[in-house]
């Protein structure tokens, strides 16, 4: 059955549940100071000596620290240091592992008492479901300017839904609980399948897809709407890190109690990233 009650309402990705840490105010001060100067001093040079080797090279400075600027929001907003991160993370050993430590299990999961359904494909006996509309910025089928073919999709609904499971570790056949759902915080690394694009030839939308509008008090007329959705199934092969409990003979993964980061990834040039919950990963869509 599909008990919503008993599962977690993820947050949306924009929602908080992981962010990057800011980079300090003082170091943003005295990077702004020591390019003022610099380009000070460059200017100078290049009018008194006519020499532009200080000014080229201050340029070109400033183009590298803004591009790992850039790389670092780039990466954040597709969640590329939390992947590099669960990638990273060595496998735990379950026989080995002791109570209280951070562990990542991968293995094979099943339902726990309470299994979701995906709520526009129907996917029956998930542990994880989310489903994401976005639409154009634009009003009806016209993108927002008429002269380019560039559209800006915002967000217009998301629903992430996650419940208790339970995973077999795949290095020692231990089966352990992941309690994922009872307002617990889940991080999911799910990546969704598009299934709907409309465009603006669409003069009305698929019968089922104004149902599954309608069904959530939203506009059904004809836009540009592009629906994604994403799940794990029962018999699927993910990754999950969390907190390990032991109780008797029963090994139970939650929810860390404190903060989780990433740290430098300076290999990658990333900056640290703070996560706030269970991890849970999966390489692509789940079938």
């Amino acid at each position: 059955m599909n008990d919503l009650s008993s599962a977690a309402k993820l947050k949306d990705q924009e929602g908080h549940c992981w962010k990057s840490k800011p980079i300090p105010r003082a170091a943003i001060w005295v990077l702004l100071s020591v390019f003022l100067v610099g380009f000070v001093v460059s200017i100078f040079i290049l009018v008194a000596v006519h020499n532009a080797a200080f000014f080229l090279s201050l340029l070109s400075l400033s183009a590298l620290v803004a591009a790992f600027l850039i790389w670092n929001a780039l990466s954040w907003r597709r969640n590329g240091a939390l992947l590099l991160y669960l990638h990273s993370f060595p496998d735990s050993d379950l026989r080995l592992a002791r109570d209280g430590q951070l562990v990542k299990i991968t293995g094979v999961v099943t339902c726990g008492s309470v299994s979701l359904e995906s709520s526009y494909e129907k996917a029956s006996r998930c542990i994880y479901t989310s489903t994401i509309l976005y639409e154009s910025g634009g009003l009806g089928l016209k993108p927002i300017d008429a002269n380019t073919t560039c559209f800006h999709w915002r967000l217009a609904y998301s629903e992430r839904f996650s419940t208790d499971f339970y995973i077999t570790d795949s290095k020692s056949g231990i089966r352990a609980l992941v309690k994922a759902g009872s307002d617990c915080k889940v991080v999911p690394l799910i990546i969704e399948s598009k299934l709907v694009n409309t465009t603006r030839k669409c003069v009305t939308l698929s019968t089922h897809l104004r149902k599954w509008l309608r069904d959530r008090d939203l506009s059904a007329e004809a836009r540009l709407l592009r629906l994604e959705e994403g799940y794990v199934k029962e018999g699927n092969s993910v990754s999950v890190i969390g907190m390990l409990n032991r109780s008797d003979d029963t090994a139970t993964i939650v929810q860390p109690p404190e903060l989780i980061s990433t740290g430098c990834l300076w290999r990658n040039m990333l900056l640290p990233v703070d996560v706030d919950g269970l991890i849970l990963g999966a390489q692509g869509r789940l079938l």
